[in-house]
């Protein structure tokens, strides 16, 4: 999956004409940090410590069993997605993802085109399904994305996510096979 290319979706305004997806790497832990700063210190999306460090960061998003790609365009980094086995032992062949977009880039189709890597990604590791455990019901450009991608609501959390300005909302597990 190196040197994966699209072109633009064609969906949002100012759409990018060329994407390419690659592996991260040390050399993106600036770039990535750039990135997952201001989602992480939001404290609206993710269920990670809006005071989490650095170094925690990425290792959050990059080590263990995390395997962590890049988009970019013109040199550009435009997002960040990670893919993992969402369970281990029977439940191994499923994959769970993270994604974060840079705030330039939202609504260029930078999401879309990470999601497709993905799901190529996760039929060339051999997954059979892809699994969102965690979707803040709040986080409407995630839960549409992932509709529009064949992913259904199979689960609600009822008020599971403290939202730092809605207090508690749900969240939805999100469930697609491939």
């Amino acid at each position: 999956m190196t040197g994966w290319k699209t072109h633009s979706t064609g969906r949002g305004t100012g759409d990018l004409a060329e994407i390419t997806l690659r592996p991260a790497t040390e050399a993106d832990h600036p770039a990535l940090w750039a990135m997952l700063e201001p989602v992480f210190r939001a404290g609206d999306t993710y269920a990670v410590d809006p005071g989490i460090g650095r170094a925690q960061a990425l290792d959050f998003w990059c080590g263990g069993t995390h395997r962590a790609f890049l988009a970019e365009a013109d040199g550009e980094a435009l997002g960040s997605y990670y893919i993992c086995p969402n369970q281990q032992g029977g439940g191994a062949h499923v994959c769970n993802c993270g994604f974060v977009t840079a705030p330039a880039a939202q609504g260029r189709g930078a999401a879309r085109a990470m999601l497709a890597h993905a799901l190529d990604t996760a039929r060339a590791m051999g997954f059979a399904a892809m699994q969102f455990n965690f979707v803040v019901e709040t986080n409407t450009r995630a839960v549409n994305l992932w509709r529009d991608h064949g992913f259904d609501v199979v689960g609600r959390l009822p008020g599971a996510f403290r939202h730092p300005a809605r207090g508690e909302v749900d969240a939805l597990v999100m469930y697609r096979r491939l």
